[in-house]
C-alpha cells in the first residue's frame, strides 16, 4: 500500500487559477478534512518554464512516497511530468496532452479567467512547453486520469491513448470543466490519493 499522503499539490489549467472552481473545492474538503496535509496550489506564471522552475523549488524536499499531485487541463500536463520526475501519484483531470500544439492560436496578450489581469503568452513558451514533454509514462499505476468524452477543449480519443494502461475514469458526457466534479469525483480522487476524511 502506498504511503497516506502528507503533501499535496494541484495545479490549475492554462488561464486559470487557484480561484477555479475545483481548486477552491479542493481546497475547501482539504482545510476541513485533512488541515494535517500540507497544500499548495499556487498561481501559475504563463512562462511554462518558469511555473515548472517555481513548483520544482516548493516541491524539491517532499517527499515523493507520500506527495501526490492533482493537475487540470494544462496542469494535467505540468502534474505529469511532476510525477515522472519525483516519482509520485498523479490525478489529471482532463489533462492536455500536446499543450505545445494547442496553445499556439493564443500567442499574444490574453485574459485570465478569472479576473480581469491580461498577459502575454510569448511564442517562446511553445519551445518551453516541447522540452518539458515526458516522453513516456514510467510506472502507470501511479496515475489517475479523469477523462470526458464531452470536453468541448481537448480530445478524449488523444487523452485517453496518451494515458491508456494507468487507471481510467471515462465519462460518456461531461465537459472540461467537470461541472460535476464535487460530487461526482471528489471522493474518487481522495481515495486515490489516500485521503480519507478525518
Amino acid at each position: 500500500m502506498p504511503a497516506d499522503i502528507t503533501h499535496l499539490l494541484y495545479l490549475h489549467g492554462f488561464r486559470s487559477s487557484p480561484q477555479s472552481t475545483k481548486a477552491r473545492i479542493t481546497a475547501a474538503w482539504m482545510q476541513q478534512h485533512r488541515p494535517d496535509v500540507e497544500w499548495w496550489c499556487p498561481q501559475l506564471p504563463p512562462s511554462p518554464r518558469e511555473a515548472m522552475q517555481m513548483v520544482q523549488g516548493r516541491v524539491a524536499d517532499w517527499p515523493a512516497s507520500s506527495m501526490g499531485v492533482i493537475g487540470s487541463s494544462l496542469g494535467g500536463f505540468y502534474a505529469t511530468a511532476i510525477a515522472e520526475r519525483h516519482g509520485c501519484r498523479a490525478v489529471l483531470l482532463n489533462p492536455a496532452v500536446d499543450p505545445a500544439r494547442d496553445l499556439t492560436k493564443y500567442i499574444g496578450e490574453i485574459t485570465a479567467w478569472h479576473s480581469d489581469e491580461r498577459f502575454f503568452f510569448e511564442p517562446g513558451f511553445i519551445a518551453e512547453l516541447r522540452q518539458m514533454a515526458p516522453a513516456s509514462l514510467t510506472t502507470l499505476q501511479r496515475y489517475f486520469a479523469i477523462i470526458a468524452k464531452g470536453d468541448e477543449v481537448l480530445s478524449w480519443v488523444e487523452m485517453s491513448a496518451r494515458y491508456a494502461g494507468c487507471r481510467l475514469k471515462l465519462l460518456e458526457g461531461g465537459d472540461h470543466a467537470l461541472s460535476d466534479y464535487e460530487a461526482a469525483h471528489l471522493p474518487e480522487v481522495c481515495a486515490f490519493l489516500g485521503l480519507t476524511g478525518r
